[in-house]
């Protein structure tokens, strides 16, 4: 067998597990639990870095500010909690503190 074919043969190969591999490999999102801003106002930021906290804040939440937190399937890092913002509908970081009221809405 020629060089190339085997090469082309090895690429086939790769490719057909990369596809069975991210086929198998997908998995459902869990979806935010229903939760409200039980503190006077939280703020709310795009990211949380290991090495320095919360970064890029993007709002600042008040009391009653219908939220998304799962407890268990999203992360927390240090009291900072991966979070749901329902009203405009995007993901960010506030203290975990400040999630309550789980199931109310």
């Amino acid at each position: 067998m020629a060089t190339t074919q085997r090469l082309g043969l090895a690429l086939s190969l790769t490719a057909a597990l990369v596809l069975i591999s991210t086929g198998s490999a997908h998995a459902e999102p869990t979806v935010p639990e229903h939760a409200v801003i039980v503190c006077e106002s939280a703020s709310f930021y795009a990211n949380y870095d290991s090495a320095s906290g919360p970064a890029g804040l993007k709002r600042t939440l008040p009391r009653g500010d219908k939220v998304g937190h799962t407890r268990g399937a999203h992360p927390v890092y240090n009291g900072w909690a991966a979070s749901f913002d329902f009203g405009p509908n995007d993901w960010g970081f506030v203290r975990q503190e400040c999630l309550g009221g789980f199931g109310s809405w």
